[in-house]
């Protein structure tokens, strides 16, 4: 497979780097970004992956959120794929919450979206080979985390690979993606109308089936636009009994990457203090 290197910032102790690739499994030409700091050339590294929103690319969290601070202080990796398959053969819906940009982190089953739309195979089967190979001294511990339908993501592939990923947290995530528009429409055109088939990627059904789940924290602004017919908490916490999951209301924040960069740094912290343990 053929890694081509497309840009190169330095930015703190450690580098900000852009990447291209093709996919076989997605079928397509992709992109993804990786934050390596500097002390990933003499001690091993572990690795935060971060999954961003409806219509981001890689660009949005490496040039918005302000996270290489953090990452550079903790000396830890942090990837950042693109949101959903690209290119003039993908198949695309003139809307902003289906097609491209916003491929849910899910395995599509249905036409015209099965061919590409395996964002889940992608992020858990060929993306990680390559990036590993990328830290020069990979520790072999991984995190995940994201926003909007990013935190969706992040919560899908962190309860479905609790062995693999130490931690989760999320920026106004979709918790119950199967009860809310922007769930219901992606997962009725990528798997179908058999709601049967919506339980294994969305988190509200699956933290109440893992018996060990990583450990959850959730910030949530309390003026997002999107909160109310989106993003309400209240059926994923109870399904969350006896699991440990820190969910916390941030007053007056809303759903764009300000209050990314205003919590960032904490959410850095949770996954590094559960890294190091």
């Amino acid at each position: 497979m053929t890694i081509e290197l497309l840009e190169t910032h330095k930015v703190f102790k450690g580098e900000q780097r852009k990447y291209s690739h093709y996919s076989t499994v997605l079928d397509c030409d992709m992109v993804f970004s990786l934050y390596l700091p500097e002390a990933s050339e003499k001690q091993p590294t572990s690795l935060i992956w971060w999954l961003s929103g409806l219509t981001c690319t890689d660009d949005n969290f490496s040039q918005k959120s302000g996270f290489q601070k953090a990452a550079s202080d903790q000396e830890v990796a942090v990837v950042i794929p693109d949101t959903s398959p690209r290119g003039e053969d993908v198949p695309d819906e003139d809307r902003y919450d289906l097609g491209k940009g916003a491929g849910f982190y899910l395995n599509a089953t249905q036409e015209p979206w099965a061919k590409h739309y395996q964002m889940y195979s992608y992020l858990t089967e060929e993306l990680p080979e390559i990036v590993h190979q990328l830290i020069p001294d990979f520790s072999g511990k991984e995190s995940i985390m994201g926003h909007s339908m990013g935190g969706h993501g992040a919560l899908v592939l962190g309860l479905k690979e609790p062995q693999r990923f130490k931690a989760i947290s999320a920026f106004a995530p979709i918790l119950t993606p199967s009860e809310v528009p922007w769930g219901k429409e992606a997962f009725s055109a990528y798997l179908g109308t058999d709601k049967a088939s919506w339980k294994e990627w969305d988190a509200t059904y699956l933290i109440k089936q893992v018996e060990q789940a990583p450990p959850v924290f959730v910030t949530q602004g309390t003026n997002d636009q999107f909160y109310e017919e989106q993003l309400k908490e209240d059926i994923f916490l109870k399904a969350a009994e006896g699991k440990t999951v820190q969910y916390q209301a941030e007053p007056g924040h809303d759903h764009s990457y300000f209050t990314i960069a205003t919590f960032i740094k904490k959410h850095i912290q949770f996954h590094i203090n559960e890294l190091n343990r």
